[in-house]
């Protein structure tokens, strides 16, 4: 039951949307403008090329999270319905039942940046400032035990983050695939 209310409370704010985007004679929304198109026009590197400035703290990201986050995630970020644990799992990778978190299977933090920044909070993507993602990113990688809580994440620190499992992707050994470049860290 709570699982319905969950799946109808998304499609009224669906409806919503579409509501206020235009939606007339089958057809929906508008062109963006310009600047909609720069916003939105952003590419992160693991080297942290395209990172916007901004500074955040654990500290400051837990509190943004347990608000923006927990009800999804859990409070420690174990997970809740079918929602992913985001804490926890290392070594469980090459096992028989891996446990895939941000502290477990991520190569890089600036990744992690980028998908908060785009994807979350789940029913409203993309309405984090720089600071709030680097507030998270901190907070995630602290409970993930990568970095210390003392730490400020800005677009200068971020890059220099070591994940876990930076090393554990093999290349693709296909003969008719390209191989992947490696970018410069």
């Amino acid at each position: 039951m709570r699982r319905l209310g969950v799946a109808a409370a998304c499609v009224a704010l669906a409806l919503a949307g579409l509501a206020g985007a235009g939606v007339t004679n089958g057809t929906i929304g508008r062109a963006p403008t310009a600047a909609e198109l720069r916003a939105a026009d952003i590419s992160i590197a693991p080297d942290g090329r395209g990172l916007p400035p901004g500074r955040g703290s654990s500290r400051d990201g837990e509190a943004l999270y347990q608000s923006l986050c927990a009800a999804c995630h859990g409070t420690r970020g174990e997970g809740r319905g079918d929602f992913p644990a985001l804490v926890g799992g290392r070594g469980s990778v090459g096992t028989a039942s891996p446990v895939l978190t941000v502290g477990s299977y991520w190569p890089y933090a600036t990744t992690l940046w980028d998908y908060i920044r785009r994807a979350m909070p789940y029913l409203s993507p993309g309405t984090l400032t720089p600071d709030q993602v680097y507030a998270l990113t901190a907070f995630l990688l602290r409970a993930n035990d990568i970095i210390p809580a003392d730490v400020d994440l800005t677009e200068k620190t971020l890059p220099r983050v070591r994940m876990p499992n930076r090393d554990g992707f093999i290349s693709d050994p296909r003969p008719d695939v390209a191989p992947a470049r490696r970018l410069p860290m």
